[in-house]
């Protein structure tokens, strides 16, 4: 009976540590800075600066957003998300106007969301990391909370 109890509480915690170390594994895991020359902004100024944080919480990952804007003010805002589609509320200020994002694991390497402002659908978007962890691309189309056309495209280089 106790091989038994002890073989389970192994097991489980084998199980607890690997889904942890799947998360820390992700591609996306990591501190990536924009690569403004590289990145195309319609629709929208294009920014001065911005670092994008990505760390392993819970069962999903928490993604911060730190930068400057064309006018030079603070850029602040993120996210936590379990990757499951469901709203998760923006903390900060997020630059279209959007106050919540609905993210979705395509796969290892791609995700897509969806970014809301009460409960409307702005504008999507679609990460894709390449295959060698180096240079995350997001695409964003659709509209920003005024009501006019976005089609955004940010490199990201891993740092």
């Amino acid at each position: 009976m106790k091989r038994t109890l002890a073989l389970i509480l192994v097991m489980t915690l084998s199980l607890l540590a690997s889904g942890v170390l799947l998360a820390q594994d992700s591609p996306w895991v990591g501190t990536w800075k924009l690569n403004v020359a590289k990145s195309t902004f319609r629709g929208t100024q294009p920014l001065k600066s911005q670092t994008r944080t990505e760390v392993a919480q819970g069962d999903g990952f928490r993604v911060t957003y730190e930068g400057i804007a064309a006018d030079g003010s603070p850029i602040s805002y993120g996210y936590t998300t379990n990757l499951d589609g469901k709203d998760s509320p923006y903390f900060g200020r997020e630059p279209n106007g959007a106050d919540a994002v609905a993210t979705t694991r395509v796969d290892a390497y791609t995700r897509t969301a969806i970014q809301k402002k009460t409960g409307k659908t702005l504008y999507t978007t679609r990460g894709v990391v390449s295959k060698d962890g180096k240079v995350l691309t997001i695409t964003s189309k659709g509209m920003n909370a005024q009501g006019q056309p976005i089609n955004i495209t940010r490199v990201w280089d891993k740092q």
